[in-house]
């Protein structure tokens, strides 16, 4: 299945996934644009990074096959495999980098506005009652058993 086939599949999982690499890229990228900071906004930069790396996890799953990383960090990522407990996270992540503006308004906002996007595809994906599904070009399950 191509990228453009995936999109046009109408399931909210796959748009949430693919929300979710837009949301690593523009994490890292902010996160270390606003690390420079002399506030309380390098917490929330520190912070944006290291919500990119769980992204990433969490959205390319032949990164836990390929990377080595510890058996408590696997199940961590393992528990975000539903589109509720996905949507749950993308919450939280989006929460915290909303209350940067409590410190200034940075542009981590856009990871809050991109984040909270995703956890909406998710949610709706959940309520509508379709099956999560991973995309097959960012590592799915088709990708990540060729490897094994």
């Amino acid at each position: 299945m191509t990228i453009s086939e995936e999109l046009r599949s109408r399931n909210f999982s796959i748009y949430g996934q693919w929300t979710g690499v837009l949301c690593v890229i523009l994490c890292f990228a902010l996160g270390i644009a606003n690390i420079f900071h002399f506030h309380w906004v390098i917490l929330f930069s520190v912070f944006c990074l290291v919500s990119c790396f769980i992204v990433l996890f969490i959205e390319i799953p032949l990164l836990l096959r390929i990377c080595p990383t510890s058996a408590g960090f696997d199940a961590f990522i393992r528990r975000f495999e539903t589109n509720y407990m996905r949507a749950a996270i993308y919450l939280v992540l989006s929460i915290i980098q909303w209350l940067s503006l409590i410190a200034q308004t940075t542009s981590l906002v856009a990871c809050a506005v991109f984040l909270l996007v995703a956890a909406v595809f998710y949610a709706l994906a959940g309520v509508r009652g379709q099956a999560f599904v991973n995309s097959k070009t960012l590592g799915g399950q088709g990708v990540a058993q060729m490897i094994v």
